[in-house]
């Protein structure tokens, strides 16, 4: 598979085994294109293949642009649990009870990706509030500063 020797490659290298995909895209639009124009106007169908063909360019970018990735399984992955969850979170209380969830779930998924302990980041960043941290300068707090759950990243 084309994507298996790309994933995790530098992003020069991923867009030199990527080449191979672009002729077989270039083809699958061409037989969407074709086929869009077989159907009828109004059906779910034809509007689902005018949908792909108007978004072709982002769904063809990870082709010439090797930062990307080329399906979101990463941020399907990270939110999955929450997924799971979702007949509990219907007992937040309130609207801003949710709002507040929405954001320890947004901080845990980010500490986890930056390879930080959530539990850890939570309890050092709530403690460091408590100890007076000035509120000015509270992105040095975010996990993406952090190089572990007890020292910020300078800068």
């Amino acid at each position: 598979m084309i994507e298996d020797k790309a994933r995790f490659a530098p992003a020069a290298e991923r867009v030199e085994h990527r080449k191979e995909t672009a002729p077989l895209l270039d083809a699958f639009f061409d037989w969407a294109t074709a086929t869009e124009g077989k159907l009828s106007a109004k059906s779910e169908l034809a509007v689902a293949f005018r949908y792909i063909l108007k978004r072709r360019e982002a769904l063809t970018r990870f082709v010439t642009d090797g930062r990307l990735e080329a399906d979101n399984n990463i941020a399907e992955n990270a939110m999955r649990k929450i997924a799971l969850g979702r007949k509990n979170y219907l007992f937040a209380g309130s609207d801003s009870g949710g709002e507040r969830a929405a954001a320890i779930y947004t901080l845990v998924v980010t500490a986890r990706l930056n390879g930080l302990n959530p539990e850890a980041y939570l309890k050092d960043v709530l403690t460091r509030i408590a100890e007076g941290h000035p509120i000015n300068r509270i992105d040095e707090l975010m996990p993406w500063r952090m190089t572990s759950a007890s020292d910020p990243q300078p800068g």
